[in-house]
């Protein structure tokens, strides 16, 4: 999947990463090749036996007593230990239960007090792409107050959701290989790293019992900090909190679960292949690549490893490659997660009729609510940008059956709204995502609506989100996200324009890709480069990729450079495409092509000065 998406920002034409399936069980031996899975979301692993599915889960704490201060953070706010930096502890918290004081998000893994085992430590492994060490809670000293902003806009917009914690802690059960049962310290004889693992499944970490399973993996290394399998589990579980979340500061944590993991085994195929998802979820695309391919010299048949290989491949731009990769990665695990990067594969290079068919057959094989919901959205994507609005909002609407809250269905769903003139929908829609989740494709869409609109006030209301997008790029870049890319697309329309064109060539010179050679493209357009401009934004749509903003933005250079026939064309088969992909640059589309298609001005005949 497009990788810009990792990070759970959705903005037309990328789509957002698959739900974090936990390889909780993933194999530790590569020696034998696994029977292929074709389930949808399997593990990336080998099954845990000895599960006992009727364990009781650990209770979830009770909710942060300062969550209704005047400044309430966002889960994760203080950061990974922060008194310690990103590498130094590694046992378990201490002994308060499980995160008591500061409610189920709070915790980044067991500290170092109580119970850490003085052979476990977490050095900077080679070769791996650490983040910065340390996050500051929102209001202490020398925090940029946007950052604290963002934060309190998600951490007010989530409180409401705590209560449904309760009852989503007792669905995850913990599950431990060689038959053993999550309760008391489990400890082999000579001191080495226990074999267990803490299996969750895919829809717990992509829904909304994600909060409880972190809160429960964090209660299980507690008494088990040892547990190599379940500290990858809880990288992988703090990743997807911070993709789903908008909340940067869950990376660092999520880089110490991974390293300790490594620390007590280190060909540890599972936090390999963590490391290589977080490092996408950042933007190291190259990072990611070389995590993957660590991963998969221990265990060939890691399936997060085969997916993030085909991530980072699509992300760097190398398109013959990520088709191969993609077609590896389905000959080795087949699956939901697989399916779905092998579609969007297709996709790039204008094949849609097979995209749609490998998503169709996705969703048919799903089973669980998080696939559900994950493959329907897709499904709804993939419709939205082909103009397809009420194939789309079907697809949205399953998504949401199957789990409410899901958050790329939710913003899907608003986006086709707003495209069948549905706009107070779209906006009341738009409004409760950013309320939770303050991202940038949101916050833009949301902008854009407000401006269309027009009405009282909401010339103010656009400006706070593109403000709040300038918060939440701050968070990420504290947090070791490349932003390169969504600070030139959101400030090329809505901001800084020079900055817009730094930050589209930096992004540039890391990696050749439609998404990135479009971003140029438009940022040299709006500082009135054209001319260079051009050549970008027609290798933005050499691939075949059928998205509407893309042709949009080349037609207006076309016509800035007088290309009028090809301007003429390409704005036309924007507006055919997806008449409604963006509030404000469809209307321009709209101006725009009229103006080239109107007869010229008549003017009356020169006389000459005998004539009079």
């Amino acid at each position: 999947m497009a990788p810009e998406m990792n990070d759970g920002e959705t903005h037309p034409g990328r789509r957002p990463a698959p739900p974090a399936a936990a390889d909780a069980a993933a194999e530790t031996e590569p020696a034998a090749a696994p029977a292929p899975q074709p389930g949808p979301g399997a593990d990336a692993g080998a099954e845990v036996p000895g599960v006992d599915a009727g364990v009781e889960a650990l209770p979830v704490p009770e909710a942060d007593a300062d969550a209704d201060a005047g400044t309430p953070a966002a889960p994760g706010a203080e950061g990974p230990d922060e008194a310690d930096g990103p590498d130094e502890a590694d046992g378990p918290d201490e002994a308060d239960g499980p995160d008591e004081a500061d409610g189920p998000d709070e915790a980044d893994g067991p500290d170092e007090a109580d119970g850490e085992d003085p052979d476990v430590k977490t050095p900077p492994l080679p070769g791996s792409h650490a983040g910065p060490g340390t996050t500051p809670a929102p209001d202490a000293p020398g925090v940029d107050p946007r950052v604290a902003a963002v934060r309190r806009v998600g951490a007010a917009g989530r409180r409401w959701r705590a209560v449904q914690l309760g009852a989503c802690a007792a669905l995850l059960a913990v599950a431990m290989t060689a038959g053993a049962v999550a309760v008391g310290a489990l400890r082999d004889g000579g001191g080495r790293a226990v074999a267990t693992s803490a299996a969750v499944s895919p829809g717990l970490l992509a829904g909304g019992n994600l909060d409880a399973g972190v809160t429960s993996l964090q209660a299980h290394l507690r008494t088990q900090p040892r547990d190599f399998g379940s500290w990858a589990t809880l990288g992988l579980a703090y990743v997807e909190q911070a993709r789903t979340q908008g909340d940067p500061s869950r990376y660092p944590q999520a880089r110490k679960a991974f390293d300790t993991s490594i620390a007590l085994r280190a060909d540890n195929d599972q936090a390999l292949a963590g490391l290589a998802a977080l490092a996408a979820a950042r933007h190291d695309f190259r990072g990611a690549l070389a995590d993957a391919d660590r991963a998969l010299e221990q265990n060939p048949y890691n399936e997060r490893a085969l997916c993030s290989r085909v991530d980072a491949l699509v992300e760097l731009g190398r398109y013959d490659e990520a088709s191969e990769a993609a077609g590896t990665a389905d000959a080795r695990r087949p699956g939901i997660p697989v399916f779905t990067r092998y579609a969007y594969v297709h996709e790039l290079r204008g094949d849609v009729t097979t995209a749609r068919r490998v998503l169709t057959q996705a969703l048919d094989a799903a089973t669980g609510p998080g696939d559900i919901a994950y493959v329907a959205t897709q499904l709804g994507q993939l419709a939205w940008n082909q103009g397809d609005y009420p194939t789309a909002l079907a697809h949205y609407a399953r998504a949401l059956a199957a789990d409410d809250g899901y958050l790329p269905a939710l913003e899907g769903r608003a986006r086709a709204q707003a495209a069948s003139s549905r706009r107070e929908d779209a906006v009341k829609g738009l409004e409760a995502v950013v309320a939770r989740y303050p991202l940038p494709g949101p916050l833009v869409a949301l902008g854009e609506l407000y401006e269309a609109r027009g009405a009282a006030g909401d010339a103010a209301r656009a400006r706070d989100q593109y403000a709040l997008v300038d918060a939440w790029t701050a968070l990420a870049r504290a947090n070791g996200v490349d932003v390169d890319l969504d600070t030139a697309l959101a400030a090329a329309d809505h901001g800084d324009r020079a900055a817009a064109l730094r930050a589209a060539r930096a992004e540039w010179a890391r990696r050749h890709t439609v998404h990135t050679a479009d971003a140029l493209a438009w940022a040299l357009h709006v500082n009135g480069r054209d001319t260079e401009a051009l050549g970008y934004a027609r290798q933005a749509t050499a691939t075949g990729y059928r998205n509407a903003g893309f042709l949009y933005h080349l037609g207006m250079i076309e016509r800035a450079t007088g290309h009028t026939a090809e301007a003429r064309a390409h704005l036309t088969s924007a507006l055919e495409l997806n008449p409604g992909f963006s509030p404000l640059g469809a209307r321009t589309a709209r101006s725009a092509l009229t103006a080239l298609t109107a007869p010229p001005a008549q003017t009356a005949p020169r006389t000459t000065e005998g004539g009079r």
